[in-house]
């Protein structure tokens, strides 16, 4: 018997030699005929800038880490799943981050940098302004992961690394800094970028992007690095950075197949898992803030903070709730902003607050308060003054 067992062995055994080396010899006569011919070896710059633009208005704010943050100050609450609502830390898009935009954005720069393919990508526009661009986006990509978690993969991200270390939050705000400005140095008077479905390539508003990243950084280090802060925020501002809505960092989605993420969500997929907070709406209703109106779809607010069981008890018996956003003023073309003036305004408030510029803080913050309510189409004076 164990004879025969090994004979059965061995015989197997020699049948898989022979498959073995049919197989081989087999694909050796298909030749090419696995690699796809239509398939780029270069990547389209343009291609994954727009891809980049396009996504950071989801990723940001449709389910995004704004959202983390809407929650966090009670402007919206969770009506099914509540965890954030309790302070839970998600990481939604963490890996649409990294794995994607953050991913994206290297290869624009490694592209733009190769000496074998940078005078084909110089077609979508000079090498040093997609750098520049890219190096800005990826800045604003990092503060986003860092100011929602700490600290992160930073200084050996995106280097093709299998194991990367978590770097510290105090080192990387400075890091992100000093990119900042070296990719605003780095624009140059080339061809303008093609994919920038943001600012269409102008260089002077990617430039004040920049600077007004680097003073909501240079913020962020207040309680923590107070001296690097003050003094690049004060250069920032002296550089010039968002002040006025014609220059807000925003994109704007063309519809159709490429909706607003809001509307995506909240209109088409109808997801209903995210309300105005009744904290926020008993606020503006006891002012008879005008803004009500557009922040939700009726004055209703959700309560904060329940359990998943109570919030889905409490829905039950008020089913017309505030849904985020009157679906009027956030139709499937409406733009998505990642920095706006009114957001610079309120900055600057708080910087002199700190006594940090020699600005007033009461008027930068009825600034902020003013591009912002023109922002939502509102307009009037008397309205303005009143809240």
């Amino acid at each position: 018997m164990k004879q025969m067992n090994i004979k059965r062995a061995a015989l197997a055994l020699g049948v898989f030699a022979t498959l073995l080396t049919g197989c081989s010899k087999g694909i050796g006569d298909f030749g090419n005929i696995n690699n796809n011919p239509n398939a780029t070896t270069v990547p389209i710059t343009s291609a994954l800038l727009t891809n980049v633009l396009a996504n950071a208005g989801g990723n940001v704010w449709g389910s995004g880490i704004n959202t983390t943050a809407g929650l966090y100050c009670q402007y919206m609450s969770e009506t099914q799943y509540t965890d954030i609502s309790r302070y839970a830390t998600p990481t939604l898009n963490w890996d649409g981050i990294y794995a994607g935009d953050l991913y994206d954005l290297q290869n624009i720069i490694n592209v733009n940098t190769d000496p074998a393919t940078k005078a084909s990508a110089a077609q979508f526009g000079s090498n040093n302004n997609q750098i520049a661009i890219a190096r800005i986006l990826k800045a604003y990509n990092y503060m986003l992961l860092t100011d929602a978690y700490g600290d992160i993969p930073y200084f050996e991200a995106l280097k093709g690394n299998g194991t990367i270390a978590y770097d510290k939050q105090e080192l990387i705000y400075p890091d992100l800094i000093k990119e900042l400005k070296a990719a605003v140095a780095q624009f140059d008077a080339g061809l303008a970028v093609q994919g920038d479905v943001m600012y269409s390539g102008n260089t002077t508003r990617w430039k004040k992007f920049a600077n007004s990243l680097i003073a909501t950084i240079a913020l962020r280090m207040s309680k923590a690095n107070a001296t690097l802060g003050k003094a690049e925020f004060a250069a920032a501002i002296a550089a010039g950075v968002i002040d006025n809505n014609a220059d807000n960092a925003g994109i704007a989605y063309p519809g159709g197949n490429y909706r607003n993420p809001i509307y995506n969500y909240y209109v088409i997929t109808q997801r209903f898992d995210f309300a105005v907070s009744k904290t926020i709406t008993d606020n503006l209703t006891a002012k008879n803030d005008p803004r009500i109106n557009t922040f939700g779809s009726n004055p209703k607010g959700f309560p904060y903070g329940l359990t998943r069981s109570d919030a889905l008890a409490w829905q039950t018996t008020n089913p017309t709730f505030a849904f985020l956003y009157a679906f009027t003023a956030t139709p499937q073309t409406g733009t998505m902003f990642l920095m706006t003036a009114g957001q610079m305004f309120l900055a600057r408030a708080e910087a002199a607050r700190l006594g940090w510029t020699t600005e007033v803080a009461v008027a930068m913050y009825e600034s902020g308060i003013t591009a912002e309510m023109n922002r939502w189409g509102i307009t009037s004076s008397s309205a303005i003054a009143t809240y």
